[in-house]
């Protein structure tokens, strides 16, 4: 794979795969939204089918790996660490251009984010926090146990995906990209209760940027205090998982 397949393959699989994320949790959020309260399940579903759509993309151009906690993991388990940095620059790139392409389909939502519209009993609709849509937030904030949920849970994402290269036929059906959404949906509804499972540093990162700097009313705080727990946490976890799976397999 050439550098500029590489760099073009992670940026166009990110970006769709965060335009389905938080185009989901847009969705399930925004006042006026048709989903709006859709629940949790629909948001599983919903980043599942961001990694269908993305890695499929992406996997003729770069493999579409689509996470540096995956990278990663896999550099560790390959010992190929020179195009890594290439991975991990398409990826944050990708991320911040679907956040903000998800930004755009939600345009009319974010702009109506206000507190003017009124109810019959003459109050006014109180604006919606729209981080979660971008980012992830703790449900109880509490840094170490935080830290603890996004290693294991990127742990459960990364190991499975390095050992589904140990199966021939997942490979040579093309179906490995079904499974590992499949896994994703997992997840998010078994280990997403807590943090709300970024598991993916690129993830949370980039959208987090463009959330700091798009013009959105009303849009509440960007939580950098918080930011680091969805970086590190997955970057552990997908250095654990590398040297699990080296170690075990």
């Amino acid at each position: 794979m050439s550098n500029g397949d590489i760099f073009v393959g992670e940026v166009i699989g990110t970006a769709i795969l965060i335009l389905f994320g938080a185009g989901v949790c847009a969705a399930v959020t925004l006042r006026y939204s048709k989903a709006r309260a859709s629940g949790w399940v629909v948001i599983a579903f919903g980043w599942g089918f961001g990694v269908l759509a993305g890695a499929y993309t992406a996997a003729p151009l770069s493999g579409g790996q689509l996470n540096p906690a995956v990278t990663i993991g896999i550099a560790i388990d390959t010992g190929k660490w020179g195009k890594v940095w290439l991975y991990l620059l398409g990826q944050m790139v990708g991320a911040m251009l679907g956040a903000l392409l998800a930004y755009l389909v939600y345009l009319a939502q974010f702009q109506a984010n206000t507190r003017t519209g009124g109810t019959t009993e003459g109050t006014a609709d109180e604006p919606v926090p729209t981080l979660g849509i971008f980012s992830t937030i703790p449900e109880i904030r509490n840094p170490v146990a935080n830290l603890i949920t996004e290693i294991i849970a990127t742990i459960s994402l990364v190991l499975p995906i390095l050992a589904f290269g140990l199966t021939k036929g997942l490979g040579e059906s093309g179906t490995t990209v079904l499974i590992v959404s499949l896994l994703v949906v997992g997840i998010g509804l078994s280990l997403g209760g807590p943090t709300g499972y970024a598991i993916n540093p690129a993830r949370d990162l980039g959208p987090r940027i463009v959330h700091t700097f798009l013009p959105i009313p009303n849009k509440g705080s960007s939580d950098w205090g918080y930011a680091w727990v969805p970086v590190i946490g997955p970057l552990i976890g997908g250095v654990l998982a590398g040297l699990i799976y080296k170690a075990a397999f």
